[in-house]
């Protein structure tokens, strides 16, 4: 059956997965708002939750990139009209993701102190990084789980599970923040920073459950393990080993911006780790379009559709810039009032109003890479993907941060190595995707 390629098609895609898409993002930004107004230790705790928050991120988003190996192979194979021939491969596949993520795990748990040193915390902040870590991190293989079971979903063009998955996780998280953070008085004693990662720790266990459940109950997918290996096994390694390294340059530049915004100073890694929220919240919420693109494009790709592959490009670029533009101007008009939800300290206010046009001017340029990357992934054209991230970061970024450094920019040069890295992303993957499938319409 013909993929149809409309707005509604679209956007029955688009919007279920912008709201799931924004589930791990809005977890930490919550964290970033309730911590920065924690009566004690305000500042101290922020940095820390940004710090913590960056690293997390790293791990959850390099062994997480099975999710969209798993999403591209079935859409493919939906497209082709043989999703019977891979049923199998999603069990294994996420056994063997999990199983490294719980390795990554129980490695990391014990050299803690040393990798936060690394990213310059020490004092108060490194014992809150630490704290705040131990906890945390034990959700770190659920919430891999919980993206593996995403993937299938998406794979079977359906973002409606991911939704609700999503929804459920980050309202818990939200009122769970409330009461354990601050407490309620002769009921809970107030937990602060620890109380944010019990609450993170807690709605990624339910999200992890529900998508447990809907997969059983929603779909012919087992998770029971069966032999042989299935054939598309290796491609699948091969593909997520690709977004692997990818994932390694992608963080690299999230890592090192971390590192030298908390150099600056305790007042500048608190106003980094607002615009760094904020800037992965507005990209998830661009990269719903980017999952819409993954979804459909590997189901034409399938089915050999290239006029509809080339069709349905257009219309999610388009769509991806009429949100972007949205938040954008969003961002103009509550420009003051979206500091003051994450900090009531004066000296971090200053800074992060010195560099929060930087994103907000950044945001149409981010969902033209966001939504070509999405694209990318649903067309299993991970290689291509790995050495765009590769050049964009250190042709990029990197040389930018660092002359950035040392003409004394100081948290402004960290954003503009952003918008380098960002332009570098987007430009490669419209030239590409351009050269690649133009040649192949028929003007029939």
């Amino acid at each position: 059956m013909k993929t149809p390629i409309t707005f509604k098609s679209i956007n029955n895609l688009a919007i279920p997965a912008t709201i799931a898409g924004i589930a791990e993002p809005l977890l930490s930004i919550t964290d970033t708002a309730i911590v920065g107004n924690i009566p004690v230790d305000g500042l101290e705790s922020l940095a820390a939750a940004g710090i913590v928050g960056s690293f997390l991120s790293m791990l959850i988003w390099i062994l997480g990139q099975t999710r969209s190996a798993i999403s591209a192979i079935i859409s493919q194979y939906l497209g082709a009209g043989r999703l019977e021939a891979v049923k199998t491969l999603p069990a294994q596949a996420i056994f063997l993701n999990v199983g490294l993520s719980v390795l990554v795990l129980l490695s990391t748990v014990f050299v803690v102190e040393e990798i936060f040193r690394l990213l310059n915390a020490s004092g108060k902040i490194l014992d809150y990084c630490i704290s705040y870590y131990s906890i945390r991190v034990w959700g770190f293989p659920l919430t891999l789980f919980a993206f593996a079971v995403m993937g299938i979903f998406r794979g079977l063009q359906n973002t409606y599970w991911p939704m609700l998955i999503a929804i459920v996780g980050a309202v818990l998280n939200v009122v769970l923040d409330f009461l354990l953070v601050y407490g309620i008085e002769e009921w809970i004693e107030p937990l602060y920073l620890e109380g944010a990662a019990w609450a993170s720790l807690i709605a990624q266990a339910v999200m992890a459950i529900m998508a447990f459940v809907l997969l059983i109950t929603k779909t012919d997918i087992s998770l029971r393990i069966q032999r042989p290996w299935h054939p598309e096994l290796s491609r699948l390694i091969g593909m997520s080993l690709n977004l692997f390294v990818r994932a390694l340059a992608l963080n690299t530049a999230l890592i090192l911006a971390v590192r030298e915004a908390t150099a600056l100073g305790d007042r500048y890694i608190g106003a980094h780790t607002i615009a760094i929220n904020l800037w992965l919240f507005s990209a998830f919420f661009i990269d719903g379009y980017g999952a819409a693109g993954n979804i459909m494009g590997g189901r034409l790709l399938g089915a050999k559709d290239y006029n509809g592959l080339w069709k349905l490009a257009k219309k999610i670029i388009s769509y991806g810039l009429l949100v972007s533009a949205v938040l954008v101007a969003l961002g103009f008009l509550f420009y003051r009032p979206i500091g003051r939800l994450f900090s009531n300290e004066t000296i971090v206010l200053e800074a992060f109003y010195g560099i929060f046009y930087l994103l907000i001017l950044g945001l149409p340029m981010n969902a033209v890479a966001f939504v070509f990357d999405g694209v990318f992934k649903g067309l299993g054209e991970m290689k291509y993907l790995r050495n765009t991230l590769l050049a964009a970061t250190f042709l990029g970024f990197v040389p930018t941060l660092f002359l950035g450094k040392h003409l004394h920019w100081g948290l402004t040069g960290i954003w503009i190595s952003f918008a380098v890295w960002m332009l570098v992303r987007g430009g490669a993957l419209v030239w590409k995707f351009r050269t690649k499938f133009r040649p192949l319409l028929s003007f029939r």
